[in-house]
Order: structure tokens, then sequence, then C-alpha cells
């Protein structure tokens, strides 16, 4: 498009933060859904940048700065970062996973898999990044361009072969993943959410879509077919193409024997197995999990042994139960209608006689809306009993966000529900009025340490919480 200076410029490092721009540097100028990095060339040069890639060059230049001029400085930073740091995701095996729901707990149970197989790995997540078993906090479901290939150089020079990674769809539409040579893709599902970014569900499902467009005819892709646009995700790809599915004909097809909270007992391609992780969720999990695994050569009895006694992801569909009274607390991240569903079926098959089902869900604010209503009849349909309460209200009034999702109750749903704003309290309610052997569903968070209020992290923890309750109940 355009270069302003010389291209002989050496480069210590690559930003698009201007904040961390520093001597000798290469400012990447991107224009995001929030801020315009275009607006602090002059911060990032301040700092120490020597050259600046952009989208619109700037009317005045700097002396002695070198000025390049892209048409998509998103993408752009995707591939320098990559090329920066020697293009680490071509040495290792990089196996990507989106949808909806599924994500998390289907990247750490193909960590702790390959770990198992012993092999040193990596893992990208929501919840945390591991380089060959040494946690690094997450901040993001998928890490900016620059940090990502930071990471995925460190997992290279740590020796890892493999690494797994979410990637959401913001990534996939920010073209954080510019650059990156994937080894497969896994696809779970998709339902409604994210939609306060994509604005439209056709868009959501394109941003999803794009990602195994842009595989290689090398990698693998893996869709649930069960997933009414699953088969729609591989169209286009010149991706190897397979499926898994309980329902119907696939190159990886289980079937659910028995749905206990002991765990699971399938048919995986004709060969019956015990799980410890449960409900069918978990079974579409285990599969796609199953199909990378042999897609990348592994042995077909290895993989099933160490699957049986793999666990999932934390916050996912994680239990516990009293000592006393034997109230079963189950935290879970489901924070979309689909997801909430999806758990409630579970644990009413789980259900041994007349346990009440008692619910507590939020909706986290400055999100998409339209979900609220939906959410919380849904929370009601399924449930005995249901406490509305705060997720991360954001800048939003947690008021206001009750309110929203009240609306979408029925007559009869209006008899089941409290709302208490304050979290804790809610869970604690909840707690309290369960009897022996009830089922308290604390859902939407998962595995956050922290609630959102007016732009400030404070600490929480649901599984806190629930512990303190059962303390007290066991005094």
């Amino acid at each position: 498009m355009g270069v302003s200076g010389s291209t002989d410029v050496v480069i210590s490092g690559v930003q698009i933060d201007s904040r961390k721009a520093s001597h000798r540097s290469v400012f990447v100028a991107v224009k995001g859904s929030g801020v315009d990095g275009h607006l602090f060339i002059d911060t990032a040069i301040e700092s120490g940048a020597v050259a600046v890639v952009c989208e619109e060059m700037p009317t005045q230049k700097k002396e002695g700065i070198t000025y390049i001029q892209v048409s998509d400085s998103a993408e752009a930073a995707g591939l320098i970062a990559h090329n920066f740091y020697g293009q680490p995701s071509q040495k290792i095996k990089l196996v990507g996973v989106t949808g909806t729901n599924g994500k998390t707990t289907i990247a750490t149970i193909l960590y702790k898999l390959f770990d198992c197989l012993g092999y040193k790995c990596g893992l990208i997540s929501t919840v945390e990044n591991i380089i060959d078993g040494k946690v690094i906090p997450s901040t993001h479901t998928t890490p900016d361009a620059v940090s990502l290939n930071s990471l995925l150089k460190q997992m290279v020079d740590e020796g890892c072969g493999y690494v797994f990674m979410e990637v959401s769809s913001h990534a996939i539409h920010q073209r954080r993943i510019a650059g990156l040579e994937f080894a497969g893709g896994l696809f779970s599902n998709i339902t409604h959410d994210h939609l306060d970014y994509h604005k439209t569900f056709d868009e959501y499902i394109k941003a999803k879509k794009g990602f195994f467009d842009a595989l290689p005819q090398s990698a693998f892709a893996i869709t649930n077919i069960d997933d009414k646009r699953g088969a729609v995700m591989l169209q286009n790809t010149a991706a190897k193409k397979f499926s898994y599915s309980l329902r119907t004909m696939a190159d990886f097809k289980g079937k659910i024997l028995e749905n206990l909270l002991t765990g699971l007992v399938m048919n995986v391609n004709d060969q019956e197995v015990h799980f410890r992780l449960i409900g069918e969720f978990n079974a579409y999990n285990l599969l796609a999990v199953y199909g990378a695994a042999i897609s990348l050569g592994q042995d077909k009895q290895k993989v099933l042994q160490c699957l049986s006694n793999t666990t999932g992801a934390e916050g996912r569909f994680d239990y516990s139960i009293s000592p006393k009274e034997k109230i079963i607390a189950i935290v879970d991240y489901a924070h979309t209608p689909d997801a909430l569903i999806n758990v409630l079926a579970t644990i009413k098959k789980l259900k041994q006689g007349n346990e009440q089902v008692i619910t507590v869900v939020g909706c986290g604010g400055d999100r998409d809306k339209t979900k609220r209503p939906v959410m919380g009849e849904v929370a009601c349909e399924h449930s005995d009993k249901v406490i509305f309460t705060s997720d991360n209200p954001r800048s939003e009034n947690p008021e206001q966000i009750l309110v929203d999702m009240e609306e979408g109750l029925s007559v009869s749903s209006r008899r089941k529900y409290v709302a208490i704003a304050d979290r804790a309290q809610a869970i604690k309610t909840a707690i309290s009025m369960a009897k022996a052997d009830d089922i308290v569903l604390v859902a939407g968070k998962g595995h956050e340490k922290y609630q959102e209020i007016k732009g400030v992290k404070h600490h929480f923890d649901d599984k806190e919480v629930v512990q303190e309750m059962f303390e007290l109940l066991n005094k």
C-alpha cells in the first residue's frame, strides 16, 4: 500500500498496545472494537517505537520513523508477530477448538490426554494457559496476536510437540489468529451468544466458519454432525473432514449406556468405556477429543485408557456434596440459554427420585440483552426453584438486569423464583433452601474468581461460597 522511511531497520519487538512499546519496537496500529490504535501512534513513538504499521498514514510523520501502510492492520499484526517469533505454529501441532459451548472442556481434556500419553504439550484456554505443566493465568479466551505468538514460542522453546487452543469467534473476526498454521480444527456446537458483538446470528456463524475455511489441506477438520450447523462448518474447508455423533452415523460414533453421578458408560466406535465425566454434553466433548487424537495418529486403546480416567475443566459441571445432608452443589460456566438447558437436562437425567433442583443464575452486564429473558425462562422451566442474581454487572445496574430476566417469565414461572442481587447471598439462600439430596446449580461464572462491578474486579468464587455454606451446615 505504501512505505515512508527506511525498511532496513532492526526491530526489537512487536506491539499493538502503545503502552508496551519500547526501544526499537514496531507498533501496529489496530482498529479495535473499542479503541483505535491510530490515535496512539505518537505515544508509541515517544516510548521508543522506530516503525509503525497502520491503515491510515498520519498527516504529520516523524523524522527517522518508518511508516508502512496496509489494508488490514489486524491481519498484519498476526503475520508480523508470527514471523517475529520464528513462526512457532509451524514447529508444533496446533489444534484449534471453536463453538459456543464445550471449547474449554475439549481443549483441556485434549491437553490432559496428550500429557497422559507422554507428550510435552501446551494449553491456551479461557481458564488457564499451561506450558508443560506450568500454569500461566489467562485473561482472554484467545490472547491478542502478539501475546499469542509469544506464548506459542515459549511452548516451542519448552519442547512442546502439541498445543490445544480455544478459538473464540472474537479472535477469528479480529484476526488474532492470522498467520497461524493449524494442524486441525474442532467444532462443538453453535447457539445464540455474543450477539452484542456480532450483531446477527449469521455473522456469528460466519466468524466460526471462517476458521475452518482457512485450514490448510494438510490439516483435519472435525465437526459435531448432530448440531444442525455442523455440516455447514466444513462446507468450504480444504482440510480432511471427519464427524462425531451420538445420534447418527459418523466417523467417531458414541452411544451412552449409563449416565450417572459416578460417570458415563459409553460405546465409542463399538468399544465399551467408563468415563469419569458426567452428562450427555461431556459425551460429545469426549467424542471430539477422541476424534482429534485418532486424527493425530494416536493409538486407539491408549487414548481410551487415558480418557477413562480424565477429569474435565474447572467450573464445568464441577460438583461437590455436603457432608451431612448430602446436598449436591454444581458450579457451571453455563451463561447461554443452550448451555443452561444442557446442564439442567443433565441434572434431570441424574436425578434418582424427587430431589428438588434449585438454580442460581444471572446475566452479565454490557452484553447481549436479548438472552436475558430467555435465560430467566429456561431456568424456571427446568428447575423447581430459581434465584435470579448478579453475574458480572460491569457498568450496568444489577437490579435492571434482573428486571430484564423477569420479562421472559410465564405466569407459572413467576411463582418459582426470587431475585437476590447479592450473588453470595443468593448462593447461600439456595443451599439453605435445599433439603437432603437436593441439587443446587450455581450457573454462569464457573471458573471465574472475580465479579466485575463498575470497572473493578472484586474477588469472588462460586465454589468458595458453596464450601463456606457446606461448612456452616456441617457444624
